[in-house]
């Protein structure tokens, strides 16, 4: 079996700010790297990253550039197939789960060793979930260990005011089985599996390095020995180095169990402005990038360089804060949206490939309604809508990000523009309001500090993996600060729908719940962007991932 080879927390980057990483370009390649003049095959791949990431840990993480390097080194039961989200077989050659969702068993694959030659089985699997449940204390903080604690709902001893979550047990009936059974259903666990953060981690490496050892109340256990220095999985790479602010620096896993990397050093290298990364890739110092910004695609296919486009698996939109008495109004709401040409945004500020969206998720995920209310462009009914509800002198405070690209705003203050001259055009007043992005945006946009600073905003999300909720439960789910809305109908339909126990159940439910959100009209899904990836020539076999699940083994390069 060929390997083939994911959020937006203010805190957890304001943690990696405050542990002094900086980030700046080194200008040489590596001196292993000899090729680069002789026309030969090169031995090493450099990516830049826009950031260090956080910790090595990926259990502990939520942010893309701590992924980037997990996916590296770790791997999970299942992944996904090159350019798509659908399953398919990683650690586990197959699997099964019960009609009420509660009991998933696994069939590993044999054989396979971490890269501290202990052995991947059964056994290990269970201790890497029996690890997650028993977190304790600061470990269960939502910014320490977001995804368990989010998806699981939970841990075996919770702290205070916390819930015992949806996790029951594990167990190893042989060496290549593993039967993980839950206390409520969870339709889409087994695609959840996909995440980093579920990925399987040697047991023993991790009791050697205190990889959960706190230290105290004070100390940060995403900082041990274990997530800073010795991270081991059972991926194609294994850990050399981490220079804070420079680089990652990877080898070649020689006793990998799959097809072995071509390249037999992989490095990350930290060059957080996104000019320099460009400079970078056309001085052939580094061998491609991510977060492309659209105005550069042209200019660098005009030099030969190679641009791809990863699967659009994201949403770009508008949200409302109903804290707004204006916007308590759906006729506000639903005017906003006829206000909005989805085209033109794109054509003036979204990388080529993108998709205009009808609601807040993409198509490729299981119950997405491609019947649903839709609100097309029509600033004459926006007009009379805002007219019918008294507003016809309506001022909003826009808020956008500064500084910044994402994968579904990679020029936000282009699509800026672009919204502010179609509400104009309606009649409403706009006034900006604008912040940097981590972590003064973030908590303007969805901190309580930030309810008055801002009436709509500019946010996106990218998927996890393929599950509605991992869609509109993130944004629905619940009162939020960001929404400023209490409907009771909206947070409990979603709550039933996570707790339908088959995906084929729960598809009719979700599409209607979509047609409840359009009808609500809580924002303006705007778009699904195409991110973009840029590398040098030579540069091949490069899978770009919607979920960015990009192992980098298949990955060569010819000078």
């Amino acid at each position: 079996m060929k390997p083939l080879h994911r959020k937006p927390l203010a805190a957890v980057a304001a943690v990696a700010l405050a542990f002094g990483m900086s980030a700046c370009a080194q200008s040489q390649r590596p001196a292993s790297d000899s090729s680069a003049s002789t026309g030969a095959a090169a031995d090493t791949f450099v990516f830049a990253g826009s950031s260090d990431p956080v910790m090595l840990d990926p259990a502990m993480a939520s942010d893309g550039e701590s992924f980037r390097v997990a996916r590296q080194i770790f791997e999970g039961l299942v992944t996904v197939k090159p350019h798509s989200t659908e399953l398919e077989p990683l650690l586990a050659t197959s699997w099964e789960s019960s009609a009420d969702g509660k009991t998933h068993s696994f069939t590993l694959r044999q054989g396979v060793k971490f890269q501290d030659g202990t052995d991947f089985n059964g056994e290990a699997v269970c201790k890497n979930f029996e690890r997650w449940a028993n977190w304790k204390g600061l470990n269960q903080n939502e910014n320490i260990t977001y995804y368990y604690g989010k998806l699981f709902e939970g841990y075996r001893n919770p702290e205070k005011g916390g819930s015992k979550g949806i996790y029951d047990s594990c167990s190893a009936p042989s060496a290549d089985k593993a039967v993980v059974k839950l206390n409520k259903p969870f339709a889409s666990f087994v695609d959840a599996m996909t995440l980093p953060a579920f990925s399987m981690q040697s047991p023993a490496a991790m009791e050697k390095y205190n990889a959960d050892d706190t230290k105290g109340t004070e100390s940060d256990p995403r900082f041990s020995e274990y997530a800073t220095a010795h991270p081991t999985g059972t991926g194609p790479f294994t850990f050399e180095k981490w220079d804070r602010g420079q680089q990652v620096v990877l080898n070649r896993n020689d006793n990998y169990w799959g097809d072995k990397a071509k390249v037999s050093k992989a490095i990350v290298r930290i060059i957080s402005d996104a000019k320099a990364r460009t400079q970078e890739l056309e001085a052939g110092n580094i061998d491609g990038y991510d977060l492309v910004a659209p105005a550069d695609v042209q200019a660098l296919k005009d030099k030969g360089l190679q641009v791809m486009n990863r699967p659009a698996f994201n949403i770009l939109y508008l949200g409302f804060n109903q804290k707004n008495p204006a916007l308590k109004d759906v006729r506000v709401r639903q005017a906003i949206n006829y206000a909005i040409d989805k085209d033109a945004v794109i054509s003036q500020s979204l990388p080529e490939g993108t998709k205009p969206a009808i609601e807040f998720m993409p198509d490729t995920v299981s119950g997405y309604n491609p019947d649903v209310t839709q609100y097309k462009y029509d600033p004459n009914k926006a007009k009379a809508l805002l007219k019918q509800a008294g507003q016809e002198n309506l001022t909003l405070k826009f808020a956008y990000p500064t500084g910044v690209s994402r994968p579904y705003m990679p020029s936000p203050e282009d699509t800026f523009v672009a919204i502010k001259a179609q509400l104009e055009a309606v009649g409403i007043k706009v006034t900006p309001v604008t912040a940097k992005w981590s972590p003064d945006y973030l908590d303007m946009a969805q901190g309580p500090d930030g309810v008055d600073k801002r009436d709509i905003h500019m946010l996106g999300w990218t998927g996890d993996y393929n599950d509605p909720d991992n869609f509109i439960g993130v944004f629905f789910g619940k009162k939020s600060n960001e929404w400023g809305f209490d409907n009771q109908a909206l947070f409990k339909a979603l709550q039933d729908a996570r707790a339908v126990p088959t995906k084929d159940k729960q598809a009719a439910v979700y599409t209607k719940i979509s047609e409840q959100i359009a009808q609500y009209a809580p924002g303006v899904p705007i778009a699904h962007p195409a991110p973009s990836l840029a590398f040098g020539k030579g540069v091949k076999g490069y899978e770009p991932s919607p979920v960015q699940d990009e192992v980098w083994n298949t990955v060569s390069i010819d000078r």
